[in-house]
């Protein structure tokens, strides 16, 4: 009966957060003491799970999980690779040190904060894992219907606002995201992805253009949620607005999209797949480009500390999209080892600016202004997080652009890629100087006496995020390798079509219809 009991780690980052989260909805309700014993527990839990799937991710196999014990593409199926594992611990990651970084007292500020966490980690595990195109939509509308009480957590005026925009722009992308569900099994009469990957190059040349639009419909749908040009301008307000750990836990959400990009493009439009192959290769990279250029000089033009970090989400975003675009091992494998190493940085910097705004009176705007306490602690750490944003030595930011660079080498956009991410990368080293000197170097006046420290729990989250980049940083000779091994086998599609659909159903551990004939009670 326990024989297959190790195999069903590969449900429980999206089983544990949904009871948890279930569990806490009734303790919050309750105001029991338990709430956030409970919810750190549960992260803490989901970061083992997840360690221990990266663990047997890096063996380089794929694994399927048959929910239901129904075999595919019937049933439902979940699946487990190199880049969803890697995708599960950074979220657990980032999810650690939000809930930490929460427990100073930002928890407290609304209702459900621990369930709404845990449900979206639900949402975002599910996306990475399921093999299924509606499950996919699912999860997406599982994780999205969480943020939007995140997003209202600690209600203001400004939240309320950039929440409409928000709802009202996913809710227009889940539209799209059915339609064009519904055309894709209208034309093969299957969403398990695996068995799309093997019927799409099989249709005939008179459906060939339907399964183009609905491909690129679907890519339409996850630039929504990545922030791709033109369609991230939901992007800098909302996640300007949000409280602090909600915008870090943000900061991994956006790479849903990313990761969906990454998995379609290669499932679908890679090497071998009829009709749609090369199908993105023509409008990623520059899509890619443009959008890390105006992030950039959006960087340059922001007016408040929150506003500058979330388009540096912007400009993450682009920079991952056209390591997708470009479509080599090389040019994935640098976005994967950029992918880590930019979501961490998010996730400090929304925290590290929510502190400096604290510090300043409540004021994150650029404007000169006496720091009231901290002011060595937080120049300390601006000074750090810019120098690992800007893709400065000796941090790991540094390394995946020169990774990205020397891949866009052997690419015929060459040229464009060292220009525009070399100068985009210089656009942003200058706004950060900017903000610095301000924020740090220019006298103000001071405001209202708020002389209480930082709490401990808030130092917690700042110094563990910086240590997990210096430790990318020292470590980055094994990430790149595990980033070229995941670049290596993404775009081997073959391997992930085989295990999920050669995945068979677990025999029964007690057989009923069996004991039922012994009985002669069945024939």
């Amino acid at each position: 009966m326990f024989n297959h009991l190790p195999n069903h780690l590969l449900v429980l980052p999206i089983v544990l957060p949904l009871l948890v989260g279930a569990l806490l909805v009734l303790l919050e309700k309750a105001q029991s003491r338990w709430v956030a014993a409970v919810s750190l527990a549960s992260t803490l839990a989901l970061l083992w799970v997840a360690v221990q799937l990266l663990l047997q991710a890096h063996e380089g196999s794929v694994q399927a999980y048959l929910l239901g014990n129904w075999q595919a593409p019937w049933g439902i199926a979940l699946a487990l690779d190199r880049l969803s594992a890697l995708l599960l611990l950074l979220t657990a990651l980032v999810a650690l040190a939000s809930l930490v970084y929460a427990l100073g007292g930002d928890d407290r500020q609304g209702l459900h904060f621990h369930a709404l966490l845990q449900f979206q980690l639900m949402g975002l595990n599910g996306a990475f894992l399921t093999a299924d195109l509606f499950n996919l939509f699912v999860f997406f509308e599982v994780l999205l219907a969480a943020s939007y009480g995140l997003l209202l957590h600690g209600a203001s005026a400004e939240r309320l606002k950039a929440s409409v925009h928000y709802v009202v722009f996913n809710l227009t992308g889940s539209a799209l995201f059915l339609v064009a569900v519904g055309l894709l099994y209208a034309l093969t009469g299957t969403l398990n992805l695996a068995d799309l990957a093997v019927k799409l190059p099989q249709l005939g040349p008179e459906n060939a253009r339907l399964a183009q639009a609905a491909v690129l419909l679907l890519v339409v749908v996850f630039a929504v949620k990545a922030a791709l040009l033109p369609l991230y301008f939901w992007l800098p307000a909302t996640y300007a607005a949000a409280a602090a750990p909600v915008a870090a836990l943000f900061a991994i959400m956006t790479k849903v999209g990313v990761y969906a990009i990454a998995r379609f493009s290669t499932l679908f439009t890679g090497d071998g797949t009829g009709n749609l192959a090369g199908l993105l290769a023509p409008f990623l990279p520059p899509l890619g480009l443009a959008t890390l250029v105006l992030a950039a000089i959006g960087a340059l033009a922001a007016q408040r500390l929150r506003g500058l970090v979330a388009y540096l989400v912007v400009a993450s975003a682009g920079t991952l999209l056209l390591a997708i675009g470009l479509g080599t091992v090389g040019a994935l494998a640098a976005g994967i080892f950029y992918l880590v190493n930019s979501t961490l940085i998010a996730c400090l910097w929304f925290l590290l600016a929510d502190r400096i705004a604290w510090a300043r009176g409540a004021d994150d705007t650029l404007s000169p202004r006496q720091l009231q306490h901290g002011w060595g602690l937080y120049g300390a750490l601006f000074f750090a997080a810019a120098v690992a944003v800007s893709g400065v030595p000796p941090l790991a930011g540094f390394l995946g652009k020169a990774l990205l660079l020397q891949a866009a080498g052997s690419t015929p956009l060459a040229g464009w890629v060292v220009a525009l991410v070399l100068g985009s990368s210089l656009a942003v080293m200058v706004a950060l100087a900017r903000a610095g000197s301000r924020l740090f170097w220019k006298a103000g006046p001071a405001t209202a006496l708020r002389m209480d420290p930082p709490r401990p729990a808030h130092l917690t989250a700042l110094f563990g995020l910086l240590a997990l980049l210096l430790a990318l940083a020292v470590f980055a000779g094994p990430m790149h390798a595990y980033a070229q091994a995941t670049a290596q086998q993404l775009l081997a599609r073959q391997p992930y079509i085989d295990a999920v659909l050669d995945a068979r159903p677990v025999p029964p551990a007690y057989d009923v219809r069996q004991e039922m004939r012994e009985r002669g009670e069945l024939k």
